[in-house]
């Protein structure tokens, strides 16, 4: 298997995620979720899904389809890049198990099927508030916040490019 295959591999549809989930209940893994739009990867959210994989062994990241990210309402302009190439790169990261597309607002159902230990947020969002928080609770999961690294973030790298 290539390199590429191997990255790849790493991208997976909601429905795909059964088989590998099953292994890794099997083996007892604490499995970690977290997820986001990740346009134009930087320093920040390498910080932060480093720090996110540290919680647990395996790391799932639901990433925003471009009609979800379109949704959120950062600008007619986003995501800059599609989503191809936003799951693309992070599945290329060496310490992400498994990236999912999701179309939906939030990842709520991609959490009710992935059933993580683990729930990750930026420290913005207060536990209860977060998208899964009773699905994480119900199963004796914990729900986890990770402060950002300051300075670091997708509107700032285009404001920059803006004023070149």
């Amino acid at each position: 298997m290539s390199k590429k295959e191997f990255i790849d591999s790493k991208i997976l549809k909601s429905s795909e995620i059964s088989s590998k989930l099953a292994v890794w209940n099997f083996k007892s893994k604490k499995i970690v979720f977290t997820n986001g739009v990740f346009d134009l990867l930087h320093l920040g959210h390498i910080d932060y899904l480093s720090k996110a994989k540290d919680l647990g062994d395996i790391l799932v990241i639901g990433v925003n389809s471009d009609v979800s990210a379109k949704r959120l309402g950062k600008g007619s302009n986003r995501p800059i890049t599609n989503e191809l190439s936003r799951s693309t790169l992070i599945a290329a990261l060496g310490f992400v198990d498994a990236v999912i597309l999701f179309d939906e607002d939030t990842p709520y159902n991609l959490i009710k099927v992935v059933q993580p230990d683990v729930l990750v947020k930026g420290a913005d969002y207060k536990p209860e508030e977060i998208v899964g928080y009773d699905v994480v609770t119900a199963k004796g999961g914990k729900i986890e916040t990770i402060e950002f690294l300051e300075g670091y973030s997708t509107t700032k790298i285009e404001n920059k490019i803006k004023e070149i």
